[in-house]
């Protein structure tokens, strides 16, 4: 069968990228031709900014450190410097379709005869991340009734309704078209009964479809040096606190730092750009598989945590979407790997062993549960 996948534009956002890799990859192993539909990154539009304003004062209220007010953009070419070895990692490891300038031309795809659409995963369903939202709810395919149309693992990013009212009337209408509907997170559920008349399925993140093994093997290819006995520390947004938990599990540990992240982009970075780009995915992997311990405030942080069996801390982040943390880690029974303040951190809980093998243990079932829902919905 001949599949196109439709997620959001691929960029140097790591968990997206291999989202979208995993799903590719398992649905490659299961004898489809799968292409990701080729979605422009583009720079902030105004509105966009005044979210941005909105977000950065929203931070600033929790105590969160922010650098700027009015985010400062990199220009087309410092993008492309930023993206040097993610944009290598998607050249070399992910399959797509032509460049699709817009989510208004998405028509073009009529072209390849796809058997069938799959939207997902990462927040595809979320507005503020989805410009132009009913694209992903396929509107483009208009009356054709011969493509299947699926949802794998979409997230919704909050357990609040986040649509205005024209936009669910029109996803609604075009959710019951789909042929079957699947969520990351057990609040999706809800989410998609009463606002969208549709029933779902719970399914795992792409990235846990796959084995450490596979992610292991494309570390291999580059060559990363080892980095043993570190603290991955992952943070997207930092803030005085989420370094205060760091530095005391690093401390308690006897640990050193491992950051896999450049520096922020912003008026003094932006005149010596290098310092902004981003290392390699593989780099960012063998983090997790060289780590003593990981620290994060990502979802996709997590979930290599799980998938590489370290133990970690999740910091709450509910900026980008608290309902994630929380439906993965009680998927696995890890709830209280979830801490939100310095003060909720013990010397007890950086100590606790997770039992990774009740984890690998609902990891088997849930892969099987989410194979099956992909298997059956696309024979």
């Amino acid at each position: 069968m001949k599949i196109a996948i439709l997620t959001q534009p691929l960029h140097t956002n790591y968990g997206g990228l291999l989202q979208a890799f995993a799903l590719q990859e398992t649905l490659t192993k299961m004898g489809h031709e799968v292409l990701i539909v080729n979605l422009p990154f583009k720079p902030q539009t105004i509105f966009g900014v005044l979210k941005i304003i909105i977000f950065q004062i929203s931070r600033y209220l929790r105590g969160q450190k922010v650098d700027h007010l009015i985010p400062l953009n990199p220009t087309q070419e410092q993008n492309r410097i930023i993206a040097t070895h993610t944009n290598r990692f998607i050249h070399e490891n992910i399959a797509q379709t032509e460049y699709i300038h817009s989510t208004k031309r998405l028509d073009k795809l009529g072209k390849y005869n796809f058997d069938a659409y799959i939207v997902g995963s990462d927040q595809v369903w979320r507005p503020r991340y989805s410009p132009g939202i009913s694209a992903f709810f396929l509107n483009f395919l208009n009356g054709d009734s011969s493509s299947k149309r699926l949802s794998y693992a979409a997230s919704f990013g909050v357990e609040n309704w986040e649509f205005n009212r024209r936009q669910t009337e029109q996803c609604r209408k075009l959710a019951q078209k789909f042929n079957a509907i699947s969520v990351r997170e057990d609040s999706g559920i809800n989410l998609c009964k009463e606002y969208l008349g549709v029933s779902a399925t719970q399914t795992l993140d792409p990235t846990l479809l796959l084995d450490r093994i596979d992610y292991a093997t494309s570390v291999k290819k580059d060559n990363i040096p080892d980095n043993p006995n570190s603290l991955m520390l992952y943070v997207l947004d930092q803030s005085d606190e989420k370094m205060e938990i760091a530095k005391k599990v690093k401390n308690h540990l006897g640990l050193a730092d491992n950051i896999v992240m450049p520096e922020k982009f912003n008026k003094e970075t932006s005149s010596n750009i290098k310092r902004c780009i981003y290392p390699p995915v593989s780099e960012w992997i063998k983090g997790f598989m060289d780590a003593k311990y990981v620290v994060t405030d990502s979802f996709h942080g997590t979930v290599f945590s799980i998938i590489f069996n370290k133990p970690f801390l999740a910091i709450g982040n509910k900026g980008r979407g608290l309902t994630r943390f929380t439906s993965v880690l009680k998927l696995f029974g890890l709830e209280n790997r979830l801490i939100n303040t310095v003060d909720e951190l013990t010397d007890n809980l950086i100590d606790e062993k997770i039992n990774f093998e009740k984890v690998n243990t609902i990891l088997e079932k849930e892969r099987e549960k989410a194979l099956k829902f992909l298997s059956n919905n696309l024979s």
